[in-house]
């Protein structure tokens, strides 16, 4: 990709020199305390309370991923304020600021982008790096760690285009939060079995990805991509699919249990968005 003289957005925030007490005590600090707290009544209070307000969190302020968890927690590197990938990632922010705004008729309201290593506090509870990239709509932001370049690197999906993609597909759900997509599938799926649930999510999650494949149009009119990258972009949605990463896992494919959608459906939608550029075909609720 063509980057290096793209505009670079200003909302970035650097969190990766937080010690861990910054990122927030993690989930698995906290249950060292339940034998504790489960001799007493008040204890067995506080645990009940806050296993509902937990559970309430998830439900309707829970992050949206890409679909994919990292196999390990990387290794935190020294703070570089301003490395190349940093750089990389405001100039594919700032792409996205600048397509979303014009679609939106000027009312686009950017999102956050927080640049993290292995936890991070969020508005959706406590962050992991081993979750992949999310986007948290209750405080409207999106978490990345850089280590996840390396768990697409395994999957296949190399290319500068393929970690583009998937910092725009985080961005579609943010846009879907703008236009209040998220929050009535959020609520409709808190009425719905598992499995009705389950294909909610797909369809979520595959129109974030035709919503990445609009903007992917846009950057390509603007001259940002290059020969190989359109592929990078196919590669990374395929390398995510569902199917492909319960085969990966050593599991049987169950399409009942999708919540982001097949490879070929990940393709499928990501190429109408790119083909068009118009986000009125990302209508996944209602189109096969």
């Amino acid at each position: 990709m063509r980057w290096k003289n793209s505009r670079q957005s200003s909302n970035i925030e650097d969190r990766r020199g937080d010690s861990p007490t910054q990122a927030g005590t993690p989930i698995a600090g906290l249950l060292r305390f339940v034998p504790l707290l489960m001799r007493s009544k008040i204890g067995r209070i506080i645990l009940v309370v806050g296993g509902l307000f937990f559970a309430y969190q998830y439900f309707t302020g829970g992050g949206t991923s890409l679909g994919i968890q990292q196999s390990h927690t990387p290794t935190k590197a020294p703070l570089q304020l301003n490395d190349e990938n940093k750089q990389f990632v405001a100039a594919i922010l700032g792409s996205t600021e600048s397509v979303w705004d014009k679609q939106l008729a000027g009312k686009y309201q950017p999102p956050t982008l927080v640049l993290y290593n292995d936890i991070t506090r969020t508005g959706c509870g406590t962050g992991s790096a081993q979750s992949g990239p999310f986007y948290c709509p209750a405080d409207q932001k999106i978490y990345l760690d850089l280590g996840f370049i390396n768990e697409l690197n395994k999957l296949g999906a190399s290319g500068d285009f393929a970690f583009a993609y998937v910092i725009a597909h985080e961005v579609g759900h943010h846009v879907q939060k703008l236009l209040g997509t998220s929050d009535k599938i959020h609520q409709l799926q808190q009425r719905s079995d598992e499995i009705t649930a389950n294909k909610l999510s797909v369809n979520l999650e595959l129109q974030a990805d035709c919503y990445a494949g609009v903007w992917g149009y846009y950057v390509n009119q603007q001259g940002m991509l290059e020969a190989g990258d359109i592929e990078e972009g196919i590669n990374a949605a395929s390398a995510v699919g569902d199917d492909r990463l319960q085969k990966l896992a050593g599991k049987a494919v169950q399409p009942d249990a999708f919540t982001h959608g097949s490879s070929q459906q990940r393709i499928a939608w990501f190429q109408k968005g790119f083909k068009t550029g118009n986000p009125s075909v990302c209508d996944t609720f209602t189109r096969p």
